[in-house]
């Protein structure tokens, strides 16, 4: 059976945005529910600077269609200052926080690990180990919250139990061995197929039922935009992808100059 290949932007409140892909006038309020008509994915990018609040991925979930879905960016605490150990109560507070009112539009949660963590097969396995794997799970893991997330802000039930999916996001080269690819396979997590302009490595390693990519920019870092021949490029790869089972989900980074909500709507396009 053939995949879903779902495309959208990384985050979506962007004060250079206004005024060109959104309309002049458009209420910031309103942004989300704009992006959304016109994508058939978000990826929250708040997440992972700091924790947000049940009301805020409620007003989220309301604000997009039916059949939307979010990927969801893990913090920063857990990646990039626990590197990764002694994570329990920092995962449980991340899934406490609210992430679980997304509902049936939750989909891919995102773990980028920063440049200088090397692979580490024994701290990458602990990690992966801990990540819960349906909803169900992620509730019993957001129950055992601390104090950072306070009862009354705290969302640790859900509406029906669904499968979670995790992808990977390395920076360091280390990750680029069968080694580590078999044990993003073992534990079900996708590698992150990520286009930084030659800065960080690119991997197209198939580990899991999805394909996660991040798009940060062509030539430049998150600055530059796509053009046609790059676009066809990756529209058959997803194409290729979802032929061979996997459900795409592919997010622009490149908003510095605000190519990336039209970049995403010229490869919505081309994949469907």
């Amino acid at each position: 059976m053939a995949g879903r290949v779902r495309v959208g932007i990384s985050g979506w409140t962007y004060a250079g945005w206004r005024g060109d892909f959104y309309p002049r006038g458009l209420v910031q309020r309103r942004e989300l529910e704009y992006a959304a008509q016109q994508m058939s994915s978000i990826e929250i990018n708040g997440s992972f600077y700091s924790l947000q609040r049940p009301t805020s991925y409620a007003a989220w979930r309301d604000q997009t269609p039916d059949d939307f879905v979010f990927a969801v960016k893990g913090g920063r605490y857990i990646t990039h200052m626990k590197k990764l150990r002694d994570v329990e109560t920092p995962l449980a507070n991340f899934f406490a926080s609210g992430v679980l009112a997304l509902g049936p539009k939750l989909g891919p949660l995102l773990w980028q690990l920063p440049e200088n963590l090397p692979f580490d097969p024994e701290r990458l396995a602990g990690f992966f180990a801990q990540l819960p794997r349906t909803t169900t799970e992620a509730a019993a893991l957001a129950a055992a919250h601390d104090d950072k997330v306070p009862e009354d802000r705290a969302l640790t039930t859900v509406d029906a139990d669904r499968p979670l999916r995790h992808a990977l996001e390395f920076r360091s080269a280390t990750y680029c061995t069968p080694e580590a690819f078999a044990l993003m396979r073992e534990h079900d997590v996708a590698c992150v197929v990520a286009d930084t302009a030659g800065r960080w490595p690119h991997a197209e390693e198939r580990t899991s039922d999805h394909r996660y990519v991040r798009l940060h920019g062509d030539t430049e870092l998150y600055a530059s935009g796509y053009g046609d021949e790059a676009l066809d490029a990756w529209a058959a790869k997803c194409r290729r992808w979802a032929g061979e089972g996997e459900d795409v989900y592919v997010y622009f980074d490149n908003d510095a100059k605000g190519h990336a909500p039209h970049d995403a709507v010229r490869l919505i396009e081309r994949v469907t």
